[in-house]
């Protein structure tokens, strides 16, 4: 998928466990780690909202595209 889901390297960052960012964006811990490991297929904007707000970052922070076609200049 061309999507990167950069959760893991944002919570390092700002030194926040899974259990404390479940409990601040009242998540449970399985969807968290869904999201986390980007095996997830959507997130709602109201999600990404709240994890923006309790990480202090950008939606840009977190997610990540990364084109999958190698792309050659002719």
């Amino acid at each position: 998928m061309a999507i990167v889901v950069n959760l893991d390297v944002m919570m390092a960052k700002r030194k926040i466990s899974l259990n404390e960012l479940s409990v601040r964006v009242d998540l449970t811990l399985s969807n968290l780690s869904i999201l986390k490991t980007g095996k997830a297929k959507a997130i709602r904007f109201s999600t990404l909202d709240s994890i923006c707000k309790a990480l202090n970052c950008q939606p840009g922070d977190i997610l990540e595209y990364v084109s999958d076609v190698d792309e050659t200049i002719v």
